[in-house]
């Protein structure tokens, strides 16, 4: 009775919130499967005109547009700070623990006036165990030691494997697979690489494509039992085998700026596919022949949901998403195509617990029923602001929290009911 009275003491007083979030995890960009579906129950399923509560505000993380990772009871994100990427990690209650240097900044090297708007970090970190992976803008990957921020090593990817910084920088969030970690440097010594990931050794690179880098990031699935991972580039769809870099297939697929930002979905053997200006998605099938080459056979396109970079997520066979240029949200059948609803508005989005966390680029957080029926919201509150620029960081969702981030600021809400 002794020992559980001292246990419940210290319980007491333990942070709440420590409790709500300890042990939960969303370890990479759109979490632990890649499909932006967080697994919490007991959410709120309305929200009054206030909106949850906040918990607390972390500044100083630095102004971009990447996402949070959580692993190791800690909470990882990027930001610029004086024209330099950083790597921040945050305990449970915002304090920040360590702010590590990552290279310079895609602002420092691009001066021209169009860029002021989109300066800032793009990639989300990748935990894995003790360790988390960040590549910034200006290709230096690096992985951090997750409790000390001490580095373990690194690798200038685009010198490394003679690559070209990309227009709007590298904007891809590392995947790591079983040993290796996968990234597209897009370079003519490797446009596909996979590196060991205790030691950034090189293990191969595919050099079999010459587009322009894409702005999405891969993801793992498997067609006709064939594993495989599967991105964009700028003007092609396609899937490569992990263990030696052979392209399995590709499909033609982008748009007239080369800007292809969302991550492909992938399920029941169909990949879908989708980018802004004037890209339109489209539905594909690889299917493996009997010389186990793949031939690509077109499903289904259409010009709604041309998601621009606020992600596209499948939920019992229904894409929601947003289209480019205000052109609204979207519900679509998977198999199809079909519009079942639209709504005004463009933003990033994410689910839990039957509801669709659906963020305004303008910084209107909105609950919305998860149905095939009609936009039906059930709260929507103003987040704050963190400073200039546009809300374009994907939310997340995790322990019982929505994380949001904007600018130099994250700012972690209750959703749990109480």
């Amino acid at each position: 009775m002794f020992h559980f009275r001292i246990l419940l003491l210290l319980i007491l007083n333990m942070p709440v919130a420590v409790l709500a979030a300890d042990g939960a995890t969303w370890p990479c960009f759109h979490g632990p499967r890649r499909d932006n579906l967080a697994t919490d129950k007991g959410l709120l399923q309305t929200w009054s005109q206030e909106g949850p509560k906040l918990l607390w505000t972390a500044s100083g993380i630095g102004h971009g547009y990447s996402s949070v990772s959580i692993g190791a009871t800690r909470i990882f994100t990027a930001g610029m700070i004086d024209k330099q990427t950083y790597v921040t990690a945050l305990d449970l209650t915002g304090r920040q623990l360590w702010q590590r240097l990552n290279g310079q900044s895609w602002e420092a090297s691009e001066r021209q006036p169009w860029a002021v708007p989109y300066a800032g970090s793009r990639s989300t970190p990748t935990v894995d165990g003790e360790t988390v992976y960040h590549l910034s803008e200006m290709g230096k990957l690096t992985a951090f030691d997750v409790q000390t921020g001490s580095e373990r090593w690194h690798v200038d990817v685009l010198k490394t494997f003679d690559a070209e910084r990309p227009k709007y920088g590298l904007s891809e969030s590392v995947l790591i697979y079983g040993d290796a970690l996968f990234c597209c440097p897009g370079g003519a010594g490797g446009y596909v690489v996979a590196l060991q990931k205790e030691t950034g050794r090189t293990l191969w690179a595919n050099t079999e494509i010459e587009d322009p880098v894409g702005y999405c990031s891969p993801v793992v699935a498997r067609i006709d039992d064939v594993e495989q991972i599967i991105t964009m580039s700028s003007k092609r769809v396609f899937g490569f085998d992990p263990k030696n870099g052979r392209m399995l297939w590709d499909y033609t697929f982008g748009n007239e700026r080369d800007n292809s930002a969302t991550d492909v979905i992938v399920s029941d053997g169909l990949v879908y596919a989708s980018c802004g200006y004037g890209g339109g998605c489209i539905l594909l099938r690889p299917q493996r022949q009997a010389d186990g080459k793949f031939s690509i056979k077109k499903v289904w396109t259409s010009d709604l949901l041309d998601n621009h970079h606020g992600g596209v997520l499948l939920l019992n066979g229904h894409l929601y998403g947003a289209g480019h240029e205000s052109r609204g949200w979207f519900c679509l059948d998977f198999k199809t195509g079909r519009e079942l609803w639209q709504a005004p508005g463009k933003g990033s989005l994410t689910y839990a617990n039957d509801r669709l966390y659906c963020l305004d680029e303008k910084g209107t957080m909105t609950l919305v029923k998860a149905t095939d029926d009609k936009w039906e919201d059930a709260g929507l509150f103003r987040l704050p602001r963190g400073g200039k620029g546009l809300y374009w960081a994907h939310p997340v969702i995790c322990g019982g929290r929505l994380y949001v981030r904007h600018a130099d600021q994250l700012f972690a809400y209750d959703i749990r009911k109480d």
